[in-house]
């Protein structure tokens, strides 16, 4: 069998490896005398150096990993030329010189006839010339036959090869293309951005309501027969290059787009001249198969766009004619037109530049993006402020959650420095901004509502509807107002609350279970227990820069801390709440940063279930956590009695005096089997610790005490005694007394109130 090769041509023949003049060409001839599978053929220089000189080695290759009468057609012993340009950021080229050289897939160019360009690299120039050697590329150029000839270049599980290369000019689709397409009244308009500084464009397709509305392109879809993938093509310069390019996958491209032209002329009615447009952006969809007979399995698009507008390319193509100004059919007029005639083979020469394709994020590839599975809640977000503003931000992105924003206030100019607005919402109410520039981050693939109102305010209508109506409610108002008052309402979802601590070094996450048998009042207590007895608690909530005036009123002052400690935590509560809500469990979870050196550690406190009773006016809850440690203290005593201080807080707004911790007896009480006197030593010190630590939060609101083995938590006359005493010492405060008595198999809680 004869085997014959492409000849090159505008090259001339060099004598001697001497007369090479461009490095790499030196580097590679090297390469190529030292190896025993390649042999040297022809030295080459191009004539024609207007894109720059070019040197060209012929060898041929020896592949001893390329299976005898292999399927592919590739041979043991292939002849390919490496074309060197003298710029060095450019791939040396390899071409395959063999006429009948497969055409493959990982091929730059090719179809029957032409020479075939090996596509040897996955990255991109920058990074193969960080580590590229004239040895290592001719090892690379028999690894490409070797693995072309068994078929494991593209393995099944790789996606199929896209149709083109990558173009510096683009066309934006909107994300909800099918749907515009769907309405029948729907126009589009093409906008053109100014040329960008790496001499490319960028177009966008745009849906337009009124049909009088005009851009400066004519839009043309076609959407052509599936094809096979393969090589990947180059560009097409012209329109005859587009046509006869997917003429060699048996695609008439030129048929459709003629019919398209032609149907926007209604029949016996012309356009007008001065109607059309600059020119003209043919949008491609071609269906892409693995192998002949199967289903496609994706759908490539690409664009051309044509420096003529939509009637002048249907005249130019013989379609359409222009008669006194307007554009008519040309079938069926009295004026005949030969399509073949030299008139009307100009449009061959047409230049074409070709247009990646992209398309506008939706919400699942937003989600696909950021590795999240889960479309996410039908939300309320309580608080649009630094924080609010940085979550709804980076979940909108994500297409996480639908979300309705809840806030009452609105951007001031020092809310710059830590919000995502910009100073031209400053006036706007908080969540109106968040909304508007969620919009302009997603271009209207997800909607945030926003509400400005005080999210306590049940009363209002609007606020208690989608409170009610939502799946998950995320409160980080920063305020204690809005999760306290949540806590009683039976009838709202399950709660988040997230905030960040004064000095910006700590996040902190609480999540109500999904029954919410725990809610966010039970978690808050839980959390400032763990501050107070955990190492981590000293200097959580302390550490902060300070505070500044921003405005004449006594109210306005606010924290310093910089931005970055706002993203820094919005980034960690962003990926990990919803983690947290798709476990029905609950939450309390903090992460605390070393200031100094960046570390982040989390801890995890264990949530329990609380109880309550009515003492009075007011609803005293306390969880099984203070039970527990008041049972082991009380067992640590045996045999004689224990007590000590109770730790808590009032909210009067609420209704509630909660039980956050019991502190253990002083070192100078007084105790045996049947009587118990607390003493004071160092217990100023601890309650004042407490409140620090809570950041005033958390204080004395009570005693409690055990009674021995045996006994059970009914008062005796000296504990009525005890409780009258402190409700005429708490009575100095206003407050009432509060008595814990745990007991063998009970605790009882009693209120004291002086008259």
């Amino acid at each position: 069998m004869v085997i014959t090769h492409h000849s090159l041509v505008n090259v001339v023949e060099l004598s001697s490896s001497d007369d090479l003049e461009i490095p790499r060409a030196r580097g590679i001839h090297r390469a190529v005398s030292k190896s025993r599978d390649f042999e040297l053929v022809q030295l080459l220089r191009n004539v024609n150096t207007s894109s720059g000189r070019v040197e060209v080695i012929v060898a041929e290759v020896e592949c001893h990993g390329v299976p005898p009468h292999n399927a592919v057609g590739i041979n043991f012993r292939e002849r390919i030329a490496l074309v060197v340009p003298e710029d060095s950021a450019r791939l040396v080229d390899v071409l395959a010189l063999r006429k009948d050289f497969p055409v493959l897939m990982h091929q730059n160019q090719g179809g029957s006839g032409e020479i075939v360009s090996l596509c040897l690299y996955f990255e991109p120039s920058v990074s193969v010339n960080r580590t590229w050697t004239p040895e290592n590329f001719l090892r690379r150029i028999q690894w490409w036959m070797e693995m072309s000839s068994k078929g494991e270049l593209h393995p099944a599980s790789q996606p199929v090869e896209h149709l083109f290369f990558a173009s510096k000019y683009e066309l934006i689709l909107p994300w909800n293309l099918p749907a515009l397409r769907a309405e029948a009244s729907q126009g589009f308009l093409i906008e053109r951005t100014e040329d960008r500084t790496d001499g490319g464009f960028t177009c966008s397709l745009l849906p337009r309501a009124n049909l009088s509305d005009r851009g400066d392109l004519t839009l043309v879809e076609l959407i052509l027969s599936p094809v096979v993938h393969g090589f990947v093509e180059l560009d097409p310069l012209n329109l005859g290059q587009l046509v006869d390019l997917f003429g060699r996958r048996h695609v008439d491209l030129l048929n459709e787009l003629k019919e398209v032209l032609r149907a926007r002329v209604a029949t016996g009615q012309g356009s007008s001249e001065a109607s059309d447009h600059k020119g003209t952006v043919i949008l491609v969809r071609t269906p892409i198969c693995r192998a002949e007979g199967e289903p496609p399995t994706r759908v490539a698009h690409r664009a051309f766009l044509v420096p003529k507008g939509g009637y002048a390319l249907g005249e130019a193509l013989g379609v359409l004619m222009l008669h006194e100004h307007k554009y008519y059919d040309s079938i069926g007029t009295t004026i005949g037109v030969d399509v073949e005639s030299a008139r009307f083979s100009a449009w061959r020469e047409l230049p074409v530049f070709a247009l990646d394709v992209l398309k506008r994020n939706d919400g699942a590839a937003a989600r696909a993006q950021s590795g999240i599975s889960s479309a996410g809640p039908d939300g309320v977000l309580i608080g649009a402020g630094s924080l609010g503003s940085a979550l709804i931000n980076m979940w909108g992105r994500a297409g996480w959650g639908h979300w309705t924003v809840i806030d009452k206030d609105h951007v001031k100019p020092h809310n710059l420095s830590r919000h995502t607005a910009f100073d031209a919402q400053i006036g706007l109410p908080k969540a109106t901004a968040v909304a508007h520039l969620h919009q302009c981050a997603v271009g209207g693939a997800s909607e945030v509502r926003a509400i400005c109102a005080d999210a306590t305010d049940f009363a209002n209508g609007e606020v208690r509807s989608v409170l009610e109506g939502a799946s998950l409610i995320i409160d980080v108002s920063t305020t204690l107002e809005y999760p306290r008052a949540a806590s009683g309402m039976a009838e709202f979802a399950r709660h988040v609350s997230a905030f960040i601590t004064p000095g910006g070094n700590a996040a902190v996450l609480l999540v109500e279970d999904a029954s919410r048998s725990l809610r966010l009042r039970t978690l808050e207590s839980q959390y400032y227990r763990a501050v107070i007895q955990q190492d981590w608690g000293e200097g959580h909530l302390g550490g902060d820069f300070g505070s500044f005036w921003s405005g004449a009123s006594c109210r306005d002052i606010s924290m310093v801390m910089p931005y970055s400690s706002i993203l820094g935590a919005a980034s960690t509560l962003a990926e990990q709440i919803p983690r947290a809500v798709v476990e029905d469990g609950a939450v309390i979870r903090i992460w605390q940063r070393d200031r100094m050196s960046g570390a982040v550690s989390a801890h995890d406190v264990p949530a329990a279930q609380e109880s309550s009773t009515v003492l009075g006016d007011l609803e005293l809850f306390i969880d099984e956590g203070v039970e527990a440690q008041l049972r082991l203290l009380r067992e640590q005593a045996f045999p004689n009695e224990t007590g000590g201080v109770l730790l808590g807080y009032y909210d009067f707004n609420q209704g509630v005096v909660v039980v956050v911790a019991g502190l253990p007896a002083p070192p100078d009480s007084k105790a045996t089997p049947s009587s118990f006197s607390r003493g004071v030593e160092g217990l100023l010190a601890s309650v004042s610790e407490a409140s620090r630590r809570t950041g005033g939060v958390v204080g004395y609101i009570g005693e409690w005490h055990s009674h021995p083995p045996g006994h059970s938590a009914a008062p005796s006359r000296d504990d009525m005694l005890q409780l009258a005493h402190l409700a005429l010492g708490m009575d100095s405060d206003g407050l009432p007394a509060v008595q814990l008595i745990v007991g063998e198999d009970d605790v009882r809680i009693t209120q004291g109130v002086a008259r």
